[in-house]
Formats: structure tokens, C-alpha cells, sequence
């Protein structure tokens, strides 16, 4: 196809070209021949190229195909969730290995009774957990949900039921160090209550049974928080028929005394230790410390005796002193009347009123104001609130 065109407008990247019609056309100016300017006609051919187009619609397809055998073949797969062991108070979840195929791993998260219980750490490692802090005798159900950048997949609900008290069952018991005599018995009493007995500290197990804290066993029960504790725990937990509590049973606790055994006809027999009190008052004094006892107590009796010979002489000069005092008081008092019979003026000062005493009045009332207690400088008396 042919098709004439008519240069317009002229630019070094878009040169306008005009069609018969009066249409624009922006057309590169690099496809243009060179030394064209505006008003120049160009011929322009056009054609489908079919063989190309085949090509690229091949090249095309391969792609694609090789997208869906890379990417699309296979996709991850749902977790399979399962029970491995429940207790009275705790379940230990497990699961296969999780396969991702091509896409991206999100989280894989645990779900308790259709609410997040949290999301599992390494999931591309760890293949078991153990929920702990159940109630006793309760169902629960269980799922996992695992999210990726394909999708994201849920497993089927485990519904598990925690075991009651006198179940014992669910008891996952690894043996320490022992004696070979008590081991045997104690695997007889394993297999009679119906728990099972372990080899290696794994995640569900349950109690570490041993007479002796040492070795690597040991160590990993401790360090995984599993109690250790002696054969006598599960001979107690058969004669009762139900489980027990661990506390008294521990490796490191104090065993009870057997009674009828030696331990306690020793204990009853031997009377017990005297107080150290009373033989300390049972032995004599020497002669040293009865002549030191003699000297404090009569030293103690002469003091006590001039105490009170000193209080006698306090208690005679304070009377004494209150005598003379009533006396001063009353000769004041006819003092006082005296002049008012005489109709003697009296000034407000007390300086005019000391000239007018005789000698003997004025040696009187200096005796008696030494022997009373003069005031003290707070307690508000003032020269002219003293009564003359």
C-alpha cells in the first residue's frame, strides 16, 4: 500500500506530515529520507510481515511454557497436623516436614479452640510442639495455617482431650543412671499403669527417672525443664492409682524416714541434748566471783543509801524554803495595811517608795526576794504589774 504524503512542519525529532485528507501525522524525522523540508511529498509503503509475526507468537509460547514448569507444576503443600501425646495438663502437636515447592514462606501459625495461639519459630525445622497449662479432663481442637506467597493452605482440626487424674497413660518416662535391679522393676511398674518408657529426653517426655543427677541425659532433662525425679514416684503413683505431684519425689528433696527403720529407733532412743542454759546454772561459782558479787551488791547498797539520805536533805530545804516565804508574805501583807491605816501616799514609781523604808523593812525584802524564785525573762511580768 502506497500512501502520499505532504511534509508540513519540520523538527529534529517529529517532523508533521499532512495526508490527502488534511489529517496530521507526527512521524519521526529520522525515518524520513534526509534534506526534506516543509512542502516536500514522500511516498510511505506499508505492509504486514506475516513471517514475523509467527516468530515472536513462537518465541512467545516457549516463554510461557517454561514459566508453568518452573512455577506452576507444583504447588505447597497442606500441613497434616497430629497428635503424639497428651497428659493430664499439657498435648505434643507434630506434623510433616512442610514442602513450599517454588513459592515463599510467610508463617506457619497454630490455632487453639478457632483462636491464633501463636506462630511456630524455624518452621522449616522444628516439626513439634508442646502446649503446656491445660486444664484437666477438657477437649480441645487444633489447626494449622500456613501462609505463603502462593496461597494460603489450613490443616483438618486435631481434637484432643486431656487425660483425667487416675489416667496414667499419658506418662512418657526416660531412665537415667540406675541400678539394674531397680530398673527392671521399675519397667514391670511402667508396663502395669500403662505409661511407656522412652530412650533419649525427647519433647513429650514426661518425667526423667534416675538415682544419680549426672551425665547427658541429665543435663538435657534439666536444661529442657523436665522433672527429675526418683523410682519411687511411679511406685507411689501405682499404689494410688492416680498421678501424683512431683515435690517430695525429686532427686534432690528430702526422703521421709521409713518407720521401724534404724534412722528412727535412733532418734527415739536417744533422749535429747540438755539445755545449755541450766548445766551453766548447775556448775558452782568459783571463790573469784563470789567475792566480786559481794563487792557489787554492797557498792550497789551505799549508793542506794546516799540517793536517799540526799533526797531527805532536798526534800527538808524545799520545805524550809516555803516557810520563809509564807512568812515574807504575810509581813508584807501588815506591812501593807499599816500604811493604808497611816493613809500614807503611795507614787506609781518605786523609787520614792524605797527611800521612805527604814533600813530594817528594806535588808527584809531583799532576804526575801533572793530566797523567791525571780521570773523567768518569758513569762510576760513587767515593773508595773509587780505589787509593791
Amino acid at each position: 500500500m502506497l500512501v502520499s504524503l505532504t511534509v508540513g512542519k519540520v523538527d529534529a525529532g517529529v517532523t508533521v506530515l499532512l495526508t490527502p485528507d488534511k489529517r496530521l501525522i507526527e512521524f519521526p524525522s529520522i525515518l524520513l529520507p534526509p534534506n526534506i523540508a516543509s512542502g516536500s511529498i514522500v511516498d510511505i509503503t506499508v505492509s504486514r510481515n506475516h513471517d514475523a509475526e509467527a516468530k515472536a507468537e513462537a518465541k512467545f509460547a516457549a516463554l510461557q511454557d517454561q514459566i508453568f514448569a518452573s512455577f506452576g507444576a507444583s504447588q505447597p503443600s497442606t500441613p497434616v497436623l497430629r497428635c503424639r501425646n497428651a497428659t493430664q495438663t499439657s498435648v505434643v502437636l507434630e506434623w510433616d516436614p512442610i514442602e513450599l515447592a517454588t513459592a515463599d514462606l510467610i508463617s506457619l501459625s497454630l490455632y487453639r479452640n478457632g483462636q491464633k495461639a501463636g506462630n511456630i519459630p524455624r518452621p522449616l525445622q522444628m516439626h513439634s510442639t508442646k502446649i503446656s497449662g491445660l486444664a484437666v479432663d477438657t477437649e480441645y481442637s487444633f489447626h494449622l495455617v500456613l501462609r505463603t506467597t502462593a496461597g494460603t493452605y489450613a490443616s483438618k482440626q486435631v481434637v484432643v482431650r486431656t487425660h483425667k487424674m487416675t489416667d496414667l497413660s499419658g506418662i512418657t518416662i526416660t531412665t537415667g543412671i540406675l541400678p539394674q535391679q531397680t530398673r527392671e522393676e521399675l519397667a514391670k511398674a511402667v508396663e502395669r499403669i500403662g505409661a511407656k518408657i522412652v530412650d533419649g529426653v525427647r519433647i513429650d517426655t514426661t518425667h526423667f527417672v534416675t538415682t544419680e543427677g549426672r551425665g547427658v541425659p541429665w543435663e538435657k532433662a534439666v536444661e529442657m525443664n523436665i522433672p527429675v525425679v526418683r523410682p519411687e514416684w511411679v511406685e507411689a503413683c501405682e499404689k494410688t492409682g492416680r498421678i501424683l505431684g512431683v515435690t517430695k519425689y525429686y532427686l534432690d528433696a528430702v526422703r521421709p524416714a521409713v518407720p521401724g527403720s534404724d534412722e528412727t529407733q535412733r532418734t527415739v532412743s536417744s533422749p535429747p541434748p540438755a539445755p545449755a542454759q541450766q548445766t551453766q546454772k548447775d556448775l558452782p561459782q568459783t571463790p573469784a566471783q563470789t567475792e566480786e558479787s559481794k563487792e557489787k551488791t554492797e557498792a550497789k547498797k551505799d549508793e542506794e543509801k546516799e540517793e536517799s539520805s540526799e533526797d531527805d536533805e532536798d526534800d527538808e530545804e524545799a520545805g524550809d524554803e516555803e516557810k520563809e516565804k509564807a512568812k515574807a508574805a504575810d509581813e508584807q501583807k501588815v506591812r501593807l495595811e499599816d500604811k493604808d491605816t497611816q493613809k500614807v501616799a503611795l507614787r506609781p514609781g518605786g523609787h520614792a517608795a524605797e527611800q521612805e523604808k527604814t533600813p530594817e523593812e528594806a535588808s527584809e525584802e531583799e532576804s526575801s526576794d533572793e530566797r523567791a524564785p525571780q521570773p523567768s525573762p518569758g513569762d510576760g511580768a513587767s515593773f508595773q504589774d509587780v505589787a509593791l
